[in-house]
């Protein structure tokens, strides 16, 4: 019960910093308008970061075609921003895209490193549940 009021709480933090950032243009001017929108930036990010490290989620982002996905996705919108945004937008969009994208690519290179260190795979996990108690060493 605990973990599922922690999950709603963190969900709703989320959603709540997400609506902030992106609402507050229309609703607020100027000194409080940059203080909801950085207000819900932070809070979203607490709040995310929060959430990616419960286990559902955890194990879907670190699954390599989720990783494969965001690095090379994050890459092209980092190369196209630079382009098609100008001054500091351009270079804050492009920094930012880059950074998730080696990101992705650092996460797909520690998974290919534990998977050549012999932990099991699913081909050895394969041979396990046939009746076979260990592969036979080549």
């Amino acid at each position: 019960m605990k973990s599922l009021l922690s999950s709603i709480v963190l969900w709703s933090l989320f959603l709540v910093g997400l609506s902030a950032t992106v609402a507050s243009g229309a609703v607020l001017d100027g000194t409080q308008k940059d203080v909801a929108t950085y207000g819900g930036i932070a809070l979203s990010l607490v709040a995310g970061s929060r959430i990616a490290k419960k286990e559902p989620i955890k194990s879907f982002l670190s699954s390599r075609p989720v990783l494969w996905f965001l690095f090379l996705f994050n890459a092209v919108v980092a190369a196209a921003a630079g382009f098609a945004l100008d001054g500091v937008q351009g270079i804050t969009a492009a920094a930012g895209m880059g950074l998730v994208s080696l990101g992705a690519g650092f996460g797909l290179l520690q998974s290919r490193g534990t998977k050549s260190r012999g932990t099991p795979n699913r081909g050895t996990q394969g041979l396990e549940t046939r009746g076979r108690r260990t592969p036979t060493p080549a």
